[in-house]
């Protein structure tokens, strides 16, 4: 899909401090095991020495003594050894759609925008916990990348990075999903900011290649709310974004056409994401950033 009109220029390319402040107190929770090294709150698939207990099971000759639970052994005459639930740091792997179609806006401004508001949201959060965020800003492929890390220094370079993006270059999105796929050393879960307008078999493929490979995406579908009802009424020349041309239209003449290929390709993409067992989000520029994310950190935090 594509679309089309000038963009208007954001007010204001950094994220409201009160938007953080609002949702601070919210913890973004992985439902899938993660793997991780740091202390935090999310269970790890290794069993190991920490704070959680597991469960008991048989000593064996090459166990080390100092996992013998001595109170068991001392009631039943059984030696056992101690095991826990490893906890470890969630590792967030945040995707910024910085292609042209990015750039259409009707409000101060544009879906960019939104979808780095809502990222470094999620930078913030994630990294307040001492968890590890990175990013990459795409379009074809990856254009500007953060090494996942954490601390302070981290969320400076997310932020930094994502306040210089700017949107140009057309969309792969399933082919950058393949390449990101294959360069991830820990399993966690991908937010993906885009509007998703691509050819959505490749979009399913690299989504498919991120799951079997123990990842969770989170599609947040970023849309226009011009864009979702086409609510022109005079002779309007559209500019498509991503190489589209120029053409002038009667909107009125297109709507019904255009708003049943636009909203089959979103029904299409959210099937897909539920096949998947793949949260999905289709999120209109006009809605408050904190509302948004409360919102949906509020739901995932009640399923873990």
């Amino acid at each position: 899909m594509a679309n089309g009109a000038a963009a208007t220029g954001a007010a204001d390319r950094g994220l409201d401090p009160k938007i953080i402040d609002r949702i601070s107190g919210l913890e973004l929770v992985a439902r899938t095991i993660v793997e991780g090294f740091l202390a935090g709150s999310h269970r790890s698939p290794h069993r190991g020495s920490s704070i959680e207990f597991a469960q008991h099971r048989q000593y064996v000759p090459g166990d080390e003594l100092r996992r013998v639970d001595w109170k068991v052994f001392a009631r039943s005459d059984r030696l056992v050894v101690k095991e826990f639930i490893e906890e470890t740091n969630l590792a967030c792997h945040l995707l910024v759609d910085g292609s042209e179609s990015m750039s259409y806006g009707s409000l101060n401004w544009n879906k960019l925008d939104y979808a780095r508001w809502c990222a470094a949201g999620l930078a913030h959060l994630t990294l307040k916990r001492r968890d590890t965020a990175g990013l990459v800003i795409f379009d074809e492929e990856g254009r500007q990348k953060v090494a996942p890390g954490n601390g302070e220094a981290q969320l400076l370079a997310v932020l930094t990075t994502l306040d210089s993006a700017e949107a140009g270059g057309q969309t792969r999105i399933g082919a950058v999903l393949d390449w990101f796929a294959s360069r991830l050393t820990r399993r966690g879960i991908v937010p993906i900011f885009s509007d998703f307008y691509d050819d959505l078999d490749a979009i399913v493929k690299g989504l498919e290649r991120l799951v079997h490979d123990g990842h969770e995406p989170i599609l947040f579908q970023v849309v226009d709310p011009v864009e979702r009802s086409f609510a022109f009424e005079k002779l309007l020349r559209l500019d498509g974004l991503e190489d589209g041309g120029r053409r002038k239209v009667d909107p009125r003449a297109l709507r019904e056409a255009y708003l049943e290929e636009f909203n089959a390709h979103n029904e299409r993409l959210a099937r897909h994401a539920r096949s998947l067992d793949v949260d999905y989000l289709l999120v209109d520029t006009s809605q408050p950033v904190d509302q948004v994310l409360s919102t949906y950190l509020a739901r995932r935090s009640a399923k873990a």
